[in-house]
């Protein structure tokens, strides 16, 4: 694959060139048709949708699919202070899916030079190839939904000083408030606290865990054990502080209530509402306390004349407690929300909107890296070829790779 590399003023002179193969729709079938060139490259295959998922994150046809890649820049951007140069091989996280100049699927892609990261030759491109997007959500979701401040770990990024600095104005309408009012300075997460991950076994969970010990925070992970639970025990840098079984929703959250004693602030749901609501009564709130879970205690009961209920008394002061804080990577409750627990959506769109953003998080990602205080996701599969693609996604659908990522090699 190769890469044109961009400056932020100008896609056409900042662009990373990468690879190039070409994809074609039918939309009277709805199916891809036959991809009709090769391409040099090791590409993430994960975010490739099937004729059954049409329309699943395809805004619009024709499409040229494909969000994570390795490729080798053959263009890099004019200016003298860029990190990029020709020749480089760079993993490029592909979050902007409506620009189809920065889709992988294709002899030549382009990225802007905030968002290319430079891959250390200590480390297989395959495995490179699927650390991108892991390593901007789970970044986002500890840097700005959490408040994390990165700056005395390799002079990483304080996310929430770089945002709540620049123009309002310049933030993205639909993730503006989440910048900026998200969370205050005094609930931000700092060394000590608790951090519960349900779905700890999932690639984005796997990079959110080593990002979140380097910054001191305890983690609990919620898994299948029977599945996952020796081998994430087992592996250092992901291994948790609690690991507990995900089979019995309750018991897994009367077991993280128990172990912290209440006080867990912050949670991270990698699989959807329906466990973010198991994990939100995991996190520390003062109204889930006093709702006890036996439904029949809620029970009506008439009031004689002697024993009407009395009042409560006024409180002198408004609890200043800090909220807890539970993000959710595909989806949060709607309903039954305590007033003391915030949710959050993981502001994707930070990465390749904001240049002071996407610059920070690639040169920080490049110097964890090098020095191994990161690890890219494990590789559970390869498949050869375009032609292969198809059934790797069958292989995934059926849940025959799961704890890592399966990845196209195209030669």
């Amino acid at each position: 694959m190769h890469l044109r590399i961009s400056e932020p003023s100008s896609m056409a002179a900042d662009d990373v060139r990468a690879m190039r193969f070409t994809i074609t729709a039918n939309s009277g079938d709805e199916r891809w048709s036959d991809v009709l060139n090769y391409l040099r490259a090791t590409q993430d295959i994960a975010q490739v949708s099937l004729p059954p998922d049409f329309n699943f994150g395809i805004p619009s046809l024709p499409y040229i699919s494909g969000r994570e890649l390795v490729g080798t820049v053959v263009q890099a951007p004019t200016a003298s202070n860029t990190r990029i140069r020709n020749g480089d091989v760079v993993i490029v996280p592909s979050t902007d899916y409506r620009d189809l100049r920065k889709a992988a699927f294709q002899e030549y892609s382009i990225a802007s030079s905030f968002n290319a990261i430079r891959l250390p030759h200590s480390i297989p491109q395959a495995q490179g190839a699927i650390l991108g997007v892991s390593f901007v959500s789970a970044i986002l979701a500890l840097g700005i939904n959490m408040g994390v401040d990165f700056s005395s770990i390799e002079n990483g990024p304080d996310l929430l000083a770089i945002v709540r600095s620049i123009d309002p104005s310049r933030l993205p309408a639909d993730i503006r408030n989440e910048c900026l009012d998200g969370i205050t300075t005094e609930e931000r997460a700092k060394q000590g606290d608790f951090l519960v991950v349900w779905g700890g076994s999932s690639t984005c969970a796997h990079t959110l865990k080593q990002l979140a010990r380097l910054a001191g925070l305890r983690i609990i992970s919620v898994v299948d054990t029977a599945k996952h639970g020796l081998r994430l025990s087992s592996a250092e840098p992901v291994r948790p502080d609690l690991l507990v079984d995900a089979h019995d929703p309750a018991r897994a959250v009367a077991i993280i209530r128990a172990a912290t004693k209440n006080t867990a602030r912050f949670g991270f749901d990698t699989q959807g509402k329906d466990t973010a609501a198991h994990l939100l009564r995991a996190l520390a709130s003062k109204t889930l306390d006093a709702l006890p879970e036996d439904e029949s205690t809620f029970a009506s009961t008439k009031p004689t004349a002697e024993r009407l209920p009395t009042p409560p008394s006024t409180p002198h002061e408004i609890s200043t407690s800090p909220r807890s804080h539970l993000v959710g990577l595909t989806g949060v409750p709607k309903t039954n929300i305590p007033e003391d627990v915030a949710l959050h959506n993981v502001p994707i769109k930070l990465f390749h909107e904001i240049p002071e953003v996407g610059e920070a998080l690639c040169a920080w990602c490049e110097r964890l890296l090098a020095k191994g205080l990161l690890l890219p996701p494990e590789v559970v599969g390869t498949v050869e070829g375009l032609e292969g693609i198809n059934g790797g996604l069958e292989r995934m659908r059926r849940r025959e790779v799961s704890g890592g990522r399966l990845v196209a090699v195209l030669r």
